[in-house]
């Protein structure tokens, strides 16, 4: 038997700016066929000193988002680990 499963996920980015510096927000949202829904977030900000390059700033903070979303996925699965065996998981 062979199951193929897709999972989408969803970034969106905002960026506020005040003078030199700027912040750059990231939510990633996972939303499963299985019911997982989980969302992470990051952040990233503009020292004024910094050269403005909002791609840097969009990519720290997905990656922030990414990371954030990871580590709660990381829990669920350990959760269902110890639900089903009765044992704690370390990662």
């Amino acid at each position: 038997m062979h199951t193929t499963k897709r999972w989408n996920i969803d970034i969106l980015l905002s960026e506020e700016s005040e003078g030199d510096s700027a912040r750059t927000m990231a939510e990633a949202g996972l939303d499963s066929q299985d019911g997982v829904g989980l969302r992470g977030h990051g952040m990233a900000r503009k020292h004024p000193t910094d050269d403005d390059v909002p791609e840097i700033g969009d990519e720290l903070a997905v990656s922030r988002a990414l990371a954030d979303l990871s580590r709660q996925l990381r829990q669920v699965a350990a959760e269902d680990i110890s639900d089903h065996t009765g044992t704690p998981w370390r990662p």
